[in-house]
């Protein structure tokens, strides 16, 4: 309840623009499709909710997309248009830079590990100023699959990336990465890629091994290199006007409750992931398996760019160091 106390002194700066009146009919909204495991924890947050409350709560989700982008949901939250969100930290790291830490590169040395970072005291530390610096309060974090290169043609070396258009999510921590390997970053949001990607409107893609395998991207790739270069968290949101309109027993409700479902999505890729990437390896193409001394100075680059832009850093590293 410490985190929650911390969040809650946090939003009360916004509480005299909130409504009085208590919602009870919450509109939640990812980018994910139905299937992900993303939204089905959202739906089951939902499910939970409206029984704990006797009904007295319920909630949509409106899966992929279909409020907006992120940065539009995002938009929405700030202004309490829109009550709740699974967002990606990467999204939220635009408004907040001290969350773009956690993107370092190896951060995590596999998908468990990852995992016990996220659950970290330093992590969730991270959360609490959200609510009077972006307008929304983050719950916990949950995360999707350890990031994975899927690329048109031969891949040896990270010098076969340089110049090829390469889709990333858009935000500034995985630009400036692939920037540093002297490819060409090429934002793009999740319906598009599989057609850039069979089409040659993109050369490669930063991807995780749930979504390389669910949605077939390897169908139109020559290889596909396991590098686990980098963690991709996820945060439960809610509006912070929202917030400041609830009572401090529904505080407590809707943060427990969804805090317990984005936590979910963290072991449901612990379990699964190992079994994606076998899948994908089976499937025939050109599979590579390497480490960080595949990047070679590009690692290093980004270390020196983030070090300037986050304090958060330091504190990351010592907690991934102490929970190996």
């Amino acid at each position: 309840m410490k985190h929650f106390t911390n969040i809650i002194a946090s939003a009360a700066v916004l509480a005299a623009s909130a409504l009085n009146a208590q919602a009870n009919e919450f509109r939640l909204g990812l980018i994910t499709p139905p299937p992900h495991i993303w939204t089905k924890a959202a739906e089951a947050f939902g499910a939970e909710l409206a029984e704990a409350s006797g009904g007295a709560h319920s909630v949509s989700v409106f899966p992929a997309r279909q409020l907006g982008n992120e940065a539009e949901m995002l938009q929405q939250l700030q202004t309490g248009a829109l009550d709740m969100a699974f967002m990606t930290v990467a999204e939220v790291s635009n408004r907040a830079p001290e969350l773009g830490a956690f993107y370092a590169p190896y951060l995590a040395d596999d998908i468990g590990h990852a995992g016990r970072i996220l659950r970290s005291d330093t992590a969730k530390t991270l959360l609490e100023p959200l609510a009077g610096e972006v307008g929304v309060v983050g719950v916990g974090y949950g995360m999707a699959g350890l990031r994975q290169i899927v690329a048109r043609g031969d891949v040896n070396s990270a010098e076969d990336l340089a110049g090829l258009k390469l889709r990333i999510t858009p935000f500034t921590p995985i630009l400036d990465f692939y920037n540093a390997i002297g490819a060409a970053p090429t934002p793009m949001p999740l319906p598009s890629v599989y057609d850039a990607l069979a089409n040659g409107q993109v050369d490669a893609i930063d991807m995780d091994a749930e979504l390389i395998w669910v949605l077939k991207y390897y169908e139109h790739a020559d290889t596909v290199v396991q590098s686990d270069h980098m963690m991709f968290p996820m945060v439960g949101l809610v509006s912070a006007r929202v917030w400041a309109g609830l009572s401090e027993e529904d505080r407590a409700l809707v943060g427990d409750l969804m805090a317990k479902y984005v936590d979910s999505t963290i072991n449901s890729y612990v379990e699964k992931e190992a079994g994606w990437l076998e899948q994908i390896a089976g499937t025939g193409k050109t599979y590579t398996k390497v480490d960080a001394s595949f990047f070679g100075g590009a690692i290093e680059e980004w270390n020196t760019i983030w070090s300037e832009k986050t304090s958060s850093l330091d504190a990351l590293r010592a907690t991934a160091a102490e929970t190996q």
